[in-house]
């Protein structure tokens, strides 16, 4: 995740000495009151089966102020999320689900947030969009907020040329740009292993 979902997780780290539910609470409003990144998008659409083989696939590029960029190869389904944060992806099929929130007021941003936690689809607004992908550029265009407190630790990280990240539930920082790649046949490869195991 790029953008509020990143910025979150820098934010609840840095106060690690606070108990999780307040850390938590504490990072979700703060990264809430300063929350727009300005960045370019560049994916490569699923290929489609009707297309024929030597049909080039042309890369789409859309940018503009996203609160948050997601990149999913699988559900993720969690107590939060119940049907996933992803719930259309799928391990056999060598996609991944992109879904760029684009710029909206912060409490049309919390009714999406609260959606996840619902039977609701999530991404029924519009200013969510989802494709399906097989490769995914990142590039942040330049550091957003103002100069507070809060803010000066996160927007250090993007004056130096690397960005948070939440891969996985951890907190990375990557350079500018960010390329992700689905790769099925070493899905399946490992899969086959982890079968012959059991």
């Amino acid at each position: 995740m790029f953008g509020f979902g990143a910025r979150t997780l820098a934010l609840a780290e840095k106060h690690r000495w606070m108990p999780s539910n307040q850390r938590r609470d504490f990072a979700v409003i703060k990264t809430l009151a300063s929350l727009k990144y300005e960045c370019e998008l560049s994916f490569l659409p699923l290929k489609n089966s009707l297309q024929g083989s030597q049909d080039k696939f042309q890369w789409h590029t859309i940018q503009g102020h996203f609160l948050n960029v997601s990149i999913m190869a699988i559900p993720c389904l969690c107590s939060m999320a119940p049907r996933g944060l992803a719930p259309n992806t799928r391990l056999n099929n060598g996609s991944m689900a992109l879904i760029v929130v684009q710029n909206t007021s912060r409490s049309e941003f919390i009714k999406h947030l609260k959606r996840y936690a619902s039977v609701k689809n999530q991404f029924n607004f519009p200013f969510v969009e989802t494709y399906a992908v097989q490769e995914v550029k990142v590039q942040p265009r330049t550091k957003i907020g103002h100069d507070t407190e809060e803010n000066v630790y996160l927007h250090s990280i993007s004056a130096e040329g690397n960005y948070p990240w939440n891969i996985d539930g951890d907190l990375m920082e990557g350079a500018s740009e960010v390329h992700v790649r689905a790769h099925p046949a070493l899905i399946c490869r490992i899969n086959q292993m982890c079968g012959a195991i059991q």
